[in-house]
């Protein structure tokens, strides 16, 4: 991590690390988010702008256009990371947006053509993160009442797919509020259905471990995958709606929330799951483990090295963590496979492909859009204190690691 980085991080996680601090810039950033005024909007408002790119969006988010995200993608990969996951800011929250102008046609089309626009900035075995309520108000409508995707969406999404399948870049469909998941779930699994055959995993489901019911939704994908014939793909998160959602539907405490994740990690790197059939071959699946969680991370990758070592079946993984968050989470992955390279130890190409890749998960849009998403993402994050204190500490070890260094050099 360059040293610029390395400095601001620590800033920002020291921030982040303090609940009064938070406390304060939250209602500041949501202001900043949704006001209508023109001297609150830092896409109108050119020295709020200015202010805002300085102060964090630079931080979180990969650019405002394709020339900015482009330069941050190629310094994400020269750092070491094996790819990125890139997605447009832009959601609707139920009961939070103003309805878009336009027809329920058009906007369609403008999310698929921003959707492709996103997707070409990607390459070979990167993630383009896709937003189903991105499509609009006809996408919305369909997804409360339990429908099939409209026409034009499916549409839509098979021109999305199709392209993404021609440049060999996967797809993940990110989680939503409750109230539009179950849809969501039901076309991820019909664009799974289509999508991954023949050994190739195209299309991601993001399973939330928060959700009391995600165990059993999870056995659903594998059920029908084993008897279908396709294959499954899965980013398992702990959740991002937790202020808004029904309270009854997520675990009671944090460590249960813990204690769901560890566990669907390791019934998923055996090769094992409750509720699907052991008489039948386990479906082709692969593993994304999109977790700031350290202990989390370091479980699911020792787990998966001592099957691989022991010659036990496993599934492909790989794992990452949002830009500007868990830097010394992502960094430590990457230094997993360059301490090995200085140590002369090559990893086979047959191997290559197994060895858990680190990623880094990027948004990209206006800076207005880019406030809205740092909102969820902060409350997302703000009941995980000690967590954030953890990143803190192991971004100052590393500072003074490099000082020490540079003192001994000098």
């Amino acid at each position: 991590m360059p040293i610029r980085m390395l400095l601001r991080s620590l800033m920002i996680t020291w921030i982040l690390s303090s609940p009064r601090l938070v406390s304060l810039s939250v209602p500041i950033m949501n202001r900043i988010s949704y006001s209508p005024s023109w001297f609150l909007n830092p896409d109108r408002n050119p020295i709020l702008h200015r202010l805002v790119r300085g102060i964090f969006y630079n931080h979180f988010c990969a650019g405002e256009n394709a020339k900015e995200v482009d330069g941050t993608i190629k310094s994400m990969k020269k750092m070491g990371f094996d790819g990125v996951i890139l997605g447009y800011a832009r959601e609707i929250l139920a009961g939070k947006d103003v309805a878009p102008s336009g027809s329920s046609k058009e906007i369609v089309e403008q999310w698929k053509r921003g959707t492709l626009e996103t997707l070409a900035m990607l390459g070979p075995e990167d993630f383009l993160a896709i937003k189903m309520t991105g499509a609009g108000p006809i996408a919305v409508k369909a997804m409360t009442k339990g429908e099939l995707p409209p026409p034009v969406m499916l549409e839509a999404l098979t021109e999305i797919c199709d392209q993404a399948s021609k440049q060999n870049t996967r797809l993940w469909i990110d989680a939503e509020q409750q109230v539009f998941q179950r849809s969501i779930d039901a076309w991820t699994i019909d664009l799974m259905r289509k999508y991954n055959r023949s050994g190739k995993i195209l299309i991601y489901n993001t399973l939330q471990a928060y959700l009391k019911g995600t165990p059993k939704n999870i056995a659903h994908h594998l059920s029908l995958a084993q008897k279908e014939g396709w294959g499954v793909g899965i980013k398992l998160v702990r959740g991002a709606y937790i202020m808004i959602e029904e309270r009854q539907l997520i675990h009671d405490n944090i460590e249960d929330t813990h204690v769901a994740y560890n566990g669907i990690v390791q019934n998923l790197l055996s090769r094992k799951f409750p509720g699907v059939s052991e008489a039948e071959e386990f479906p082709n699946l692969q593993l994304f483990l999109a977790s700031h969680n350290a202990e989390s991370v370091q479980r699911g990758y020792e787990t998966w090295r001592e099957r691989r070592r022991r010659g036990l079946p496993t599934i492909k993984l790989e794992i990452g963590q949002l830009q500007g968050m868990a830097d010394e989470v992502s960094c430590g992955l990457v230094q997993i496979r360059q301490q090995m390279s200085s140590a002369g130890i090559a990893i086979p190409n047959a191997e290559k492909e197994w060895y858990p890749r680190a990623f880094k998960c990027l948004c990209w849009g206006s800076t207005r859009e880019c406030v809205q998403f740092l909102v969820r993402r902060v409350v997302e994050n703000r009941g995980s204190l000690d967590r954030t204190k953890a990143w803190l500490a192991g971004l100052k070890k590393e500072l003074m690691r490099r000082v020490k260094s540079s003192v001994r050099l000098g």
